[in-house]
């Protein structure tokens, strides 16, 4: 039986270079509150460089736990992490983002009295307009980064995220957290511990920008 710990940190990576990767593996296992399982859901990649993933995890075989399927998306390998998962809460961090120190730390502070927190981010941009990601509700209009929900600042019960599966598709993150606002206590909590590297061209959100300038001219 695996031991429970208390937090479960799930990472999806699909073709993340692997120095990304690493630089967002460090920040969990360097974060100040360490009764966590960090565990790793490989979504099919062909790119990146496996073995130096796979040799860097089996150093912190007592942290990381290493799953690896065919490409599926982001959503279901966050599903899959999640029934994997034995801690009492349950986090993301997106492959090319990272951690500040106290981040776990400061979000299990915020879950008091709620189910599931969702927080800003301090984010990394080339432009004052990465601050801004498309409304999904009409993608044509932006929407400030502080105003949606992202993957990575999503922290809660187990029994939320074993409730609610996340669907595949742009803002997943934000449906996710729209419907556990029906049936759990939620809360927005204006925190920067996450680092949203938004200068990443191969971003989700940068590769849908892309599309919707195309789209318009």
């Amino acid at each position: 039986m695996p031991k429970n710990v208390k937090i479960s940190v799930l990472m999806a990576v699909y073709n993340t270079d692997f120095q990304l990767t690493k630089r967002a593996i460090d920040s969990v296992l360097q974060q100040d509150f360490q009764d966590f399982e960090l565990i790793i859901i490989d979504d099919g990649s062909t790119e990146n460089d496996r073995k130096a993933l796979l040799e860097y995890v089996e150093a912190y075989e007592e942290k990381i736990v290493y799953i690896r399927h065919r490409n599926r998306g982001q959503a279901e390998s966050i599903n899959r992490g999640v029934l994997n998962s034995v801690g009492e809460f349950i986090t993301i961090l997106d492959s090319d983002d990272e951690y500040k120190p106290y981040h776990l730390s400061t979000c299990l502070k915020e879950i008091e009295n709620v189910d599931l927190i969702c927080s800003t981010a301090e984010t990394v941009v080339d432009t004052v307009e990465d601050y801004y990601v498309p409304d999904k509700n009409d993608l044509s209009k932006p929407i400030h980064l502080d105003d949606a929900v992202l993957f990575g600042t999503l922290f809660g019960h187990q029994k939320v995220f074993k409730s609610i599966d996340f669907k595949g598709g742009f803002a997943a993150d934000s449906a996710f957290f729209e419907r556990a606002e029906i049936e759990f206590k939620t809360k927005k909590v204006f925190q920067r511990s996450y680092i949203y590297y938004r200068n990443n061209p191969n971003s989700t959100c940068a590769l849908l920008k892309q599309e919707l300038l195309l789209n318009a001219n």
